[in-house]
Formats: structure tokens, sequence, C-alpha cells
């Protein structure tokens, strides 16, 4: 069987103790922990796990427990929207064929979450019809409740009352994406515009989310490319670059949230003219990466921020 993917973001992003333990738990039933982003402003953390079902369903309980025993939303000041402690579970086939291995794996985790853990769980992605978390997420916690009491959602699994330390978890299961945030040298509002313009929803990219947000010194473009079939990471990269410029603001540094797919390095390469992008083992060539680097406004991008590269025999 090929491993299946998980991307938890957990709201905590501050504490490095937390985080790590947190990151050995998700870890401890035997998946492989291939990468931890962790975001001070956001205040959140995003880990990139990889194994078979049985290890990744045991590590994604395991590891939702120790945000539940370690994070109190009730002290949480982060600039992300968020609805619980371990805010969204995704599994994510990394090859078609394995989607509904993901599905089962993914309902196992969301009833036992709610049956051994006793939380609130709701289900997104192709678990309900591809809803988006942002979908819950509206308003916060309190609004989710409020919501939940007026009968207009109902958690799959769980109680219909938010624990006010862990919040809800939201679990699902989607295809690769690619979260990837890029500073604006302006003002929020600048920063919300820029992000209504490129975002699907608002008539912007196929595939795009994106929000304005504001951090300690400066403000961000946050996006996810939820379709890299429909827009790829540099063409994202490009359509900032130019609405930003035309409201007269200069565009600051890219920043890679965990791994990006091979095919989004191909892309960026490709459209530069490099003729060969695809090294061995299915890896992007050190040319591929440094050029996709610049098409991103990263500083570098190194072999091992690449997810395939931790796939390889």
């Amino acid at each position: 069987m090929h491993p299946l993917e998980s991307v938890p973001n957990v709201s905590e992003g501050r504490d490095a103790d937390i985080v790590g333990a947190v990151g050995r738990a998700f870890a401890a039933a035997g998946a492989r922990l291939l990468d931890t982003h962790l975001d001070p402003d956001h205040h959140r953390s995003v880990f990139t796990l990889v194994g078979d079902d049985r290890a990744l369903e045991d590590g994604l309980v395991a590891g939702v427990a120790a945000t539940r025993a370690e994070i109190d939303l009730r002290r949480h000041d982060g600039v992300h929207p968020r609805v619980g402690a371990a805010d969204v579970v995704p599994v994510v086939p990394l090859r078609r064929e394995d989607a509904a291995v993901a599905v089962a794996v993914a309902r196992a985790v969301a009833r036992r979450l709610g049956e051994e853990l006793g939380a609130t769980v709701f289900l997104y992605g192709a678990l309900a019809d591809d809803r988006r978390p942002a979908f819950y997420r509206r308003g916060g916690p309190a609004e989710l409740q409020l919501r939940i009491d007026a009968g207009e959602v109902v958690p799959a699994h769980g109680p219909a009352r938010l624990d006010p330390r862990a919040g809800a978890v939201l679990v699902g299961v989607r295809a690769p994406l690619l979260a990837f945030n890029v500073v604006l040298q302006g003002t929020l509002d600048v920063a919300e515009e820029v992000a209504a313009a490129v975002r699907e929803s608002s008539g912007g990219l196929p595939g795009v989310q994106a929000l304005g947000l504001r951090l300690r010194d400066a403000v961000q473009v946050s996006t996810n490319i939820v379709d890299l079939d429909a827009t790829a990471p540099h063409q994202l990269v490009q359509r900032i670059v130019s609405e930003a410029e035309a409201r007269g603001v200069g565009v600051g540094a890219g920043e890679l949230v965990g791994l990006i797919p091979a095919v989004s390095v191909v892309a960026a390469a490709a459209a530069a003219g490099v003729r060969e992008p695809i090294g061995a083992a299915g890896v992007p060539t050190d040319e591929a990466l440094s050029v996709a680097a610049r098409a991103l406004r990263l500083e570098r991008l190194e072999p091992d921020r690449v997810l395939e590269w931790h796939l390889a025999p």
C-alpha cells in the first residue's frame, strides 16, 4: 500500500516545547513526521505526516489528544481563523487510486475523536460535499456554538457543546494543496484588496483561497491553492505582484508553509524555460529548484522542502 499524507493544523505557533510534544504524539504510532512549520503571528503550526492507514489513524488520534491536553483556546490570539486547538485534520491521498482508503481513515479518525476523546467533530472536503473549513470557522468558536445551538450545523461525532479549551476538530479528505504566504509593503486594507483580487470566491484565480492579515511588523496575503491543476504557485505569485503594484505597493518575501509538490516546482521551472526540470527519482533538479525559488520569492528552496524527496526510494 502506498502511504497517505496528513497535514494537521494546530493552534499553537509560539511554544516550541508544546509544538514538539504534539509532533512526537502525531508520529508515535509509526507515521513519519516530514516537516513542522511554526508561525508565531498566525499562532499556528502545520505538521506534514505520511504513513500507512493504521499508523496514520492512530497517530492522528494521539496528536489531537496531545493538543487537547496542551492548548487552551481561551488564551489564543493568533491572526489565523480557527475553531479548535487541533483545528483541521486532513487526510490526503497521494495517488487518486488511494482516495477510498483516505476516506476510510478519515472517517475512522473522526469517529474515534468523538468516542475516545469526547471531541466535537465536523467533516469537510470529500467527506462533506467539498465543504471547506472556512464554512465552520467564520466567527470563531463562539459563533460556531451559536450555529450548533440553532441547528444550522450538527457535529458528525461528539458532543454538541464545544469544550471551551479545545473547541472543535475539522476532519476531512482533500487533494494535495499548497499553503503559501506573501508579505506586502503596505497597509492591511491593501492586503485585503489584493487577497480579494486573487481568490476564486471573489472572481480571482481558480482554486485559490486568500486572506489579508496583519502581522506584528508587516501585512500578508495568506493563501491556499486547493487546485494545483487550475493555478500553479508561480502564477499566483505573479498575480499578487501585479495586483500589489497596481496599488502602488511593493512585495516582500514569499513563505512556503509545509512541503511543496514536485509538480509545482516543475511548472515554475518550465515556465522559465528549464528543459529538464526533473532528475533522479522524480525529484526536481537543482536548477529547477533555484528557478522556482526566484519565481516564488523565496531566498532558497532546498530539495527536502519537496514532498517527493521524502517519498523517493
